[in-house]
């Protein structure tokens, strides 16, 4: 079978030979199970996947009486801890081939959050009207808070105190800023070229002055992502959210940990539109969890967990990410939340 071909299909490929080794992964694949396929070959899939395990006894089956095997919405445990929900089919190969099973897994979980997300568009309007109102509400304090700092600052001695006037007269600058990008009536974005890391480095110290002691950030890099264009601004503020967010969800969390990590992932689908390459950005926290009755309008204005909650900072970021032509992803089990800023690197590049 032509490497090429298989690796241009959106469906996850996989060949096993007659003692269920892998002997070749589509790109699809090896996106879907984040594994690479130097790793993968000549040995069983369950040796990178613990959840494959389960499906060996159905594999060697299928072999054993030489028929076709489906199954639908299909558990399937990764690596890290993540679940993934899949349709399976397994094709008996003829022999003298070298494989011995043909094996196609479509992930389901993304089509249900395509779907999901283009709900979501349709609420963005309604979203965007609801703040608006809010903007000269927020505008008028803003101005306060900066005069103030900027009067505390210029009667300030101490250096080390003056960083802290600093910072807030800063971050009203942005805010106030962002105010006017976001909600400004028909105002487009200026993209220019940003590192991303550069941006998750920024909120992570923000983060950091907020959040409780126990909290620890861990980073999970990948140095060869290059520049993309966008607006930097409001990158930061939906990330800033995101990660303010899983803070927040662990103030009752022993051992309190958020992971960022970027990446890059092939052959993926926004809004039905199929992408080469795409940058991932994952903000994920050791936290409760998301309360089930949350999720499907979990970016929608004004839903929160949090009796202090306002229920915007999800809803703004989701209309940032929409904005650069993205995607906001989550999934969500106790002691494991992961949100993903996906943006078109083909978008980026241009």
């Amino acid at each position: 079978m032509d490497q090429t071909a298989i690796d241009n299909l959106t469906t996850a490929v996989l060949l096993l030979d007659r003692n269920l080794n892998l002997v070749r992964i589509n790109q699809s694949a090896e996106s879907l199970f984040e594994l690479s396929e130097k790793r993968a070959l000549e040995k069983p899939l369950s040796f990178h996947v613990p959840g494959w395990l389960k499906f060996e006894p159905l594999l060697r089956e299928a072999l054993k009486n030489n028929q076709l095997y489906t199954q639908r919405q299909a558990q399937i445990e990764l690596l890290g801890g993540a679940h993934i929900t899949v349709d399976l089919t397994v094709t008996p190969l003829p022999e003298p081939s070298e494989a011995g099973l043909l094996i196609e897994v479509i992930a389901l979980d993304r089509y249900l959050r395509i779907d999901r997300d283009n709900l979501n568009r349709e609420h963005q309007e309604g979203t965007q009207q609801m703040i608006r109102g809010l903007a000269h509400e927020i505008k008028n304090p803003l101005g306060g808070i900066r005069g103030s700092a900027q009067l505390l600052h210029e009667e300030l001695d101490s250096s080390e105190l003056k960083e802290y006037t600093a910072i807030i007269i800063e971050e009203t600058d942005r805010l106030k800023t962002l105010v006017d990008r976001l909600l400004g009536p028909n105002k487009p974005s200026e993209f220019i070229p940003g590192n991303i890391h550069e941006i998750l480095e920024r909120a992570r110290k923000l983060i950091e002055l907020e959040a409780p002691t126990a909290l620890t950030i861990n980073r999970d890099y990948d140095p060869s992502i290059p520049e993309i264009l966008m607006d930097p601004d409001l990158i930061f503020q939906a990330i800033l959210n995101l990660i303010r967010n899983a803070m927040q969800s662990l103030e009752k969390t022993n051992n309190a940990t958020i992971k960022l990590v970027t990446r890059t992932e092939r052959q993926f689908t926004i809004a039905s539109v199929r992408h080469r390459n795409v940058l991932k950005v994952d903000i994920i926290d050791n936290g409760p969890g998301i309360p089930p009755a949350l999720r499907d309008n979990l970016f929608l204005p004004m839903i929160t967990g949090r009796p202090d909650g306002t229920g915007l900072g999800l809803s703004v970021a989701h209309a940032i990410v929409h904005r650069h032509k993205g995607v906001l992803e989550f999934s969500s089990d106790r002691g494991r939340t992961q949100f993903s800023l996906i943006i078109p690197l083909e978008v980026a590049q241009s």
